[in-house]
Formats: structure tokens, C-alpha cells, sequence
């Protein structure tokens, strides 16, 4: 989710942990001070360069304030070019992204709410130097499974919501975690419009100030909530369920619009493992239902796609990054089918019943692939 939904007890334990999955004691590599030096704080963002030229361009960044940061490049109209969630205090993390000549802002989000503290930049220059027809394929294949994706959860939403509407508890429950799957896949795609994720993907405590629970909180987790622990369906609760169709109906028609290249592919891959560690691990995603691992699935699956297609590229000039990420992508799929109760579905333990051990096992099977998964960006671009 766009947003990160912690709480404020668990958001520094969960910005440390972070820490250890980004790899964020990186230096830049950048010749000739290239990288955009982007440092964060709980008052200020300040960038070092506020034109550059089109292309690659690399953001070193740093956040120097008291509070977990997220730092976003936003086109005019808001819509995601490349973001880094949940830097922690003291931290510093780098993001590969690929822009054409135009008018951009880099956001730093203290606290993770607002939209932010803001800077203009302006990048100039002619056209993209041309690349890969590799990753011109590949982008071309991810956008189709974006589709995909998206038109598979109609239908599954469609389900649920007609169990709500029926008053049918049960039923919902049954259709809940199924019609989030092709969301979970391909989220960094859905973020990157920036008005849809707040209206289907968000916690209660993930509400901008000011938001009240009872008239502005929409989507799934409103209606997870009424299921498992109200254990009541009203009006209320019915007129969600359409609102949820008609929002994931606009998801699904602007999908082949989105903005996607090769970086973005990487960058967003690795934005859903941070999904898993942010949400999924600690218990914070699916809280009242418990099915955080089905989630966690179509977060690792969604990751594993994206970078299976720009691995024949990665791979010429990253061998040694590629095998580790073969290594690791099979080696957390193998831990989490652990935890299948239907080897043939999307059926999972419920998470509340996973231990604490057994919750680190898998922290730490995050945390193996999600470093090198951070470096997959550059090798893209080499």
C-alpha cells in the first residue's frame, strides 16, 4: 500500500528492520557526483541538484530526522515515477529511476502521512537514449500481466462484494483474501496513480489527520474489519462493498496506462518486498482476519514476475546478483508453502496461529532477498 500502515508501536521496530532489508548503509557510486543527494528531515527536504538531465538518474538518499520517511519523484498530476517507503531514522537508501525532459517533484514524507514536503525539479535534455529491446519486451510483458492481474480480481471482488451485500458473513470471509491476490501482485502499479490505493488498501491507522474512520475509510480493511471482529454487515457495510467494485473497476481500466519501465519494474519489486516486512510479517496487514500470508504470497509472486522478466538483461551484467536472487526467491517460496493448508490454492495458516519464531524464520527469508532484490535496478541499467 501507497501509504505505510503502522502503528506507533510498532513503526520503529518495524523502520529498524527495515533498515536491515534495504541495504541502506549504500554509498553512491555515482561519477562525478551524478546521484542526486536527497536528504530527508522532519522539517525540510533538501536535494541537491534541482535540474538534471533526462535518463537514468540515481537518488542517494538520507533521512536525517526523528521520524520513518518516505521519499517519492512525482510527475505534475502526482503520479509515481520511482519511491522509496519506510526509511528509517539515520538510514540511507538509493533509487534507480528512468525520466524524460519535464517538470518532476521529489516529496520527503516524515511520519509517512500529507503529502509531504516538496521540491520542483526540472529535468531537460532530449529523449531517453534508446534501450534494450530485451527490456522493451519486458515492460511490454508486465504491463500485460498488470492487465491480467487486474481483470482476474474483478470478478473475485465481484464475489465478495455480492456476499456482503447478501449479508452472508460467512461467504465474505470465504472471498476475502482471494480478491486481493491480483492486487497484491501488482501494487506498485496501482500506487503509481496515487488516488486509487487510499481507497481500496487502507488501515484504519493509515488515515490522513483530519480523515474520520466512520465516513472516509473505504476498501477491503473497512470491511475485514465488519466481517471479523464487529461480525456485522449494515448499510453501511453494503454500500462499501459496491464502492470497492467501482474502484477496483477504475483500477482495472487505467492499468495499461501506467507509467512502466525497466527501473520502475525492479524498483517496484522491490517496493513489494518491503510491502511484506512493513505489513505481512509483523500481523499488521490482514490484523482482524489474519490472512497475511496469502497476501505475503502475491507480494512475492508479484516481485518474482517483474524480475524473472528483466533477469536475461540483469543477468549479462550481474551474474553473481542473479543466482542470489534465484537463490533466495526459491528459497522464501519454499518457506512459505510451509504454511499452505491447500497445496492447490491460495489457502494459508492463519497468521495468527504462526509463532514467533516462526514469524522471524520468515522475517529473515524476507530480509535475504530483499537486499539483493534492491540492486536489481542498477544492474538493469548498466
Amino acid at each position: 500500500m501507497r501509504a505505510v500502515r503502522l502503528s506507533v508501536v510498532t513503526a520503529a521496530a518495524t523502520a529498524a528492520a527495515l533498515a536491515a532489508v534495504t541495504g541502506c548503509t549504500q554509498k553512491s557510486d555515482a561519477k562525478n557526483g551524478d546521484a542526486i543527494q536527497v536528504t530527508a528531515s522532519d522539517t525540510a527536504c533538501k536535494v541537491s541538484k534541482k535540474e538534471f538531465p533526462a535518463g537514468h538518474v540515481q537518488l542517494d538518499i538520507e533521512n536525517k530526522g526523528s521520524k520513518v520517511t518516505e521519499v517519492y519523484l512525482l510527475f505534475p498530476d502526482d503520479r509515481i515515477v520511482s519511491e522509496r517507503e519506510n526509511i528509517g531514522p539515520g538510514t540511507k537508501q538509493r533509487v534507480t529511476a528512468e525520466v524524460k525532459a519535464g517538470e518532476y517533484t521529489i516529496a520527503c514524507k516524515p511520519g509517512m502521512k500529507g503529502k509531504g514536503i516538496r521540491q520542483a525539479v526540472k529535468v531537460t535534455g532530449g529523449k531517453v537514449a534508446k534501450r534494450d529491446p530485451r527490456l522493451d519486451k519486458a515492460v511490454a510483458a508486465y504491463r500485460e500481466y498488470a492487465q491480467e492481474q487486474a481483470d482476474a480480481t474483478l470478478p473475485k471482488a465481484e464475489a465478495f462484494a455480492k456476499a456482503v451485500k447478501a449479508g452472508d458473513i460467512e461467504a465474505a470471509k470465504k472471498e476475502f483474501a482471494s480478491s486481493r491476490l491480483g492486487w497484491e501482485r501488482t501494487e506498485p502499479v496501482a500506487e503509481s496513480f496515487g488516488d486509487i490505493d487510499p481507497k481500496v488498501d487502507v488501515r484504519e491507522d493509515g488515515l490522513e489527520e483530519g480523515q474520520d474512520p466512520a465516513t472516509d475509510w473505504t476498501g477491503w480493511h473497512r470491511l475485514e474489519k465488519s466481517l471479523w471482529q464487529d461480525k456485522k454487515i449494515g448499510d453501511r457495510e453494503k454500500e462499501l462493498a459496491g464502492l470497492l467494485v467501482t474502484d477496483l473497476t477504475d483500477w482495472q481500466k487505467r492499468v495499461g496506462k501506467a507509467e512502466i519501465t525497466p527501473t520502475s519494474m525492479a524498483n517496484g519489486a522491490k517496493e513489494l518486498l518491503d510491502e511484506v516486512a512493513s505489513g505481512k510479517v509483523t500481523g499488521e496487514e490482514d490484523r482482524y482476519s489474519h490472512t497475511d500470508l496469502s497476501d505475503f504470497k502475491g507480494n512475492v509472486e508479484g516481485a518474482q514476475k517483474a524480475y524473472e522478466l528483466l533477469k536475461p538483461v540483469a543477468s549479462e551484467n550481474d551474474a553473481a546478483l542473479t543466482t542470489e536472487l534465484d537463490k533466495q526467491f526459491a528459497a522464501l517460496n519454499t518457506l512459505l508453502d510451509k504454511y499452505r493448508t491447500d497445496k492447490t490454492s491460495y489457502d494459508f495458516t492463519s497468521y495468527d496461529k504462526v509463532g514467533k519464531a516462526d514469524r522471524k524464520e520468515l522475517s529473515d527469508a524476507v530480509n535475504a532477498l530483499a537486499e539483493p532484490l534492491s540492486k536489481l535496478a542498477a544492474a538493469v541499467v548498466k
